[in-house]
């Protein structure tokens, strides 16, 4: 196995975010590189940069006004007389339906679902490194690789087509799920993410090509709250190829496991010959966002069943915060892959 890293990806250094009202510092910091690459080095695994692979693979899933956005709507927002250090939100239209302003107040509206997205001058490089970390590691599991790691950062799975939202601006797992798929191979994404990955479950919802399973916290009291129930199975050609296993809080290692089945049993009946995992380490009991209660074992536990299924793996990372097991965690699943 090999892990696939951008240095890019810390430049991006979002400062807060807002949380039931309060202004709080931001958790998706760049000391969760280090963290995650002392668990890669526990298990001496090699460590690369990504060559770019240029726009095209990042437009195949988001279109150009919101890649546009995204590379200038920070130096448009400082010219705005006494605007905020990063791009923060303060209005949204009630559909994206609605009219698309040129204001750049208007449009990080439109393009932002909540306020812990903040976007300062470095997210967009950060951003566009950590697409193409994922997209590298997806090149090397096309290319024979039993299993391939990015480590992307900021994470990708909430982010839909046109929308950053939950830390995220681009999906990285739906960046490589679609090039593995215009390749020519049937993928399913599982996401083992804390939270439900809204954006990845969006942008396949009507598609029939790509299965996405999502097993989470359940999203009635708990981000991203509007999406991710069980009823939402994907519409039109992508009926049926949505799945979401939602949780009670603080369910722990052996109930995650058992819904981690029902996902694999769907993945084995759905025909699947590649894999994306987008892995959410923050389903660990000691996560700050403490919503479920998974164990390092746990997590041991888990890399295990995935890797018994015996699909080609390009894992992707998305959540997992600040804390003292995080490295011992991600370190717990990839050694199933070695």
């Amino acid at each position: 196995m090999i892990c696939v890293f951008d240095e890019v990806q810390r430049a991006h250094d979002p400062q807060m975010f807002l949380s039931s009202g309060a202004p709080r510092p931001c958790p998706e910091k760049p000391a969760r590189i280090d963290a995650l690459l002392a668990g890669v080095r526990r298990l001496d695994l090699p460590v690369e940069a990504p060559p770019d692979a240029g726009m095209a693979p990042i437009r195949a899933v988001h279109p150009d006004r919101y890649l546009s956005f995204l590379q200038t709507i920070h130096d448009r927002w400082r010219r705005i007389e006494g605007a905020s250090e990063e791009v923060i939100p303060n209005v949204h239209p009630a559909s994206r339906s609605d009219g698309y302003p040129k204001s750049a107040v208007g449009q990080a509206g439109f393009h932002m679902t909540d306020t812990s997205c903040p976007i300062s001058g470095a997210t967009w490089g950060a951003a566009y490194a950590s697409a193409q970390t994922a997209l590298h590691a997806a090149g090397l599991v096309l290319g024979g690789r039993r299993a391939a790691y990015a480590l992307a950062r900021p994470p990708g799975h909430h982010a839909f087509a046109e929308l950053a939202g939950g830390f995220c601006y681009l999906n990285n797992s739906a960046i490589a799920a679609e090039r593995l798929a215009r390749a020519g191979r049937r993928v399913a994404i599982l996401d083992i993410d804390l939270h439900h990955g809204n954006g990845t479950q969006g942008i396949f919802y009507e598609r029939g090509d790509v299965l996405t399973v999502s097993v989470h916290a359940h999203p009635e009291r708990f981000y991203p709250f509007f999406w991710g129930y069980p009823e939402e199975t994907g519409r039109g050609e992508g009926e049926g190829a949505n799945l979401n296993l939602c949780l009670a809080r603080g369910t722990g290692d052996e109930g995650f496991r058992a819904a981690l089945g029902q996902g694999l049993e769907r993945i084995a009946l759905w025909g699947a010959d590649m894999l994306v995992l987008a892995l959410g380490l923050d389903a660990f009991a000691g996560d700050p966002f403490a919503g479920l209660a998974v164990t390092t074992p746990g997590f041991a536990a888990i890399g295990r069943d995935i890797a018994a299924a015996g699909l080609p793996v390009c894992i992707v990372q998305e959540g997992g915060y600040l804390c003292p097991e995080l490295g011992d965690n991600l370190a717990a699943v990839l050694g199933a892959f070695r």
